[in-house]
């Protein structure tokens, strides 16, 4: 936990400034459940599944918790008609070549790992290519679902499968992931305990949704010890209410909530190589391991082919901005500017690129066997044979 900061929070300044108070910043208070991802025993799977329930599967493998902020995953197209999945076909991207393989397969849920549906729209029209296929699966009965920025945080998910086509090694998040907090802040008072009544209907009514309230009964004379957790975003107005109460109540606390790191989830991967290879030989795995014939290539400054690697950073897609600052002697990741591949270079670190969607759909194969193991063996799971990156070398 750390001290309150009360900086933009002029209503709340204003209100401690006017009475006593005191913030404590030395005391633990363990409430966050310790999360095991992809670990959980399974049960046996039921003989088919509702969209619902193989949605919770789906969230079960990379909780959209790990997603990052700006991001728009989930389940994004919902059919109106319930109906048992039974078909479910892969993609790392929806294009209308896709659209037209799910509907010929009579897809019943599209995984789509980056999300077709991203900026807000406030027209379903034929002009713009993504609402086609966004009504395309509508008119279907199709679901639609996107994992993508949870995909690349969770353990055992792209980044892993994609640092390690370079072979084992010590391998870490670059990024770190956290967990979400629904209450970040508590509230500690003590309050005279035949007035506290009243104040705990007030907080309550107006704001029955967003605070938790923990009662402990005459600890000191004839007053009651009370901890109420709430977000932010409501802590000054619920302060309000307890300081107008203060007559009856003393001992005020604030204290803030530190979010607890997952470990191993994160953006990014940063491996020390168990066995180091060379820049060439490192060139020829990614191509293996990512099914291609030809990547982009830059040396480091002041290396050649035959140099070791001996660590390698990665990050799936667009990367330059998790790869920024670290330190490795290989970057691997879809795509970079000119300039941030010259920032790389010129520190030493060569740079291999696949181009972006590259980076990332070998996954969906080890995904499919993960998802088949957690489905009823009447639900076909597929990965799109008409999907692929748009730019190719020619």
């Amino acid at each position: 936990m750390s001290r309150l900061v009360l900086t933009g929070c002029k209503n709340l300044q204003k209100l401690l400034a006017s009475h006593s108070y005191r913030c404590v910043s030395n005391r633990s208070f363990h409430a966050i459940p310790q999360m095991s991802l992809n670990n959980t025993q399974q049960s046996p799977a039921p003989s088919q599944m509702e969209l619902k329930e193989v949605v919770q599967v789906l969230e079960d493998l990379a909780p959209l918790s790990l997603a990052e902020s700006w991001d728009n995953v989930g389940l994004l197209v919902e059919p109106s008609k319930p109906r048992p999945v039974k078909t479910i076909l892969l993609t790392n991207d929806l294009t209308n070549a896709v659209m037209e393989e799910a509907e010929a397969m009579s897809c019943d849920l599209l995984i789509s790992y980056h999300p077709p549906l991203f900026q807000p729209i406030k027209r379903l029209v034929q002009k713009d290519w993504k609402q086609r296929l966004a009504i395309r699966a509508v008119e279907a009965g199709m679901a639609i679902f996107s994992p993508h920025t949870s995909w690349d945080s969770v353990k055992g998910g792209v980044n892993d499968w994609l640092v390690g086509g370079l072979g084992p090694g010590q391998v870490s998040v670059l990024s770190q992931a956290y967990i979400a907090l629904e209450h970040t802040h508590m509230v500690e008072f003590k309050s005279r305990t035949e007035n506290l009544d009243a104040l705990l209907e007030e907080l309550t009514t107006h704001f029955e949704q967003d605070i938790e309230v923990t009662v402990q009964d005459r600890i000191d004379g004839d007053y009651s010890q009370v901890r109420l957790h709430c977000s932010g975003s409501v802590l000054t107005p619920v302060v309000d209410k307890v300081l107008q109460h203060i007559i009856s109540c003393r001992s005020l606390h604030i204290l803030k909530f530190e979010k607890a790191p997952r470990l191993d989830h994160g953006q990014g991967r940063l491996s020390v190589l168990s066995q180091p290879v060379t820049v060439s030989t490192a060139v020829q795995k990614m191509k293996s391991h990512l099914g291609l014939r030809h990547v982009r290539l830059a040396i480091g400054q002041g290396r050649t082919e035959e140099s070791f690697v001996h660590t390698v950073a990665v990050c799936a897609g667009s990367g330059a901005s998790v790869l920024k600052g670290i330190k490795a002697d290989l970057y691997v990741t879809g795509e970079m500017s000119h300039h941030e591949v010259l920032d790389a270079v010129a520190k030493g670190t060569s740079v291999i690129l696949s181009d972006h969607s590259n980076s990332e759909r070998g996954y969906l194969a080890v995904f499919r066997k993960e998802l088949t193991q957690r489905l009823p063996v009447n639900v076909v799971v597929m990965v799109s044979k008409a999907d692929r990156d748009p730019l190719v070398i020619v």
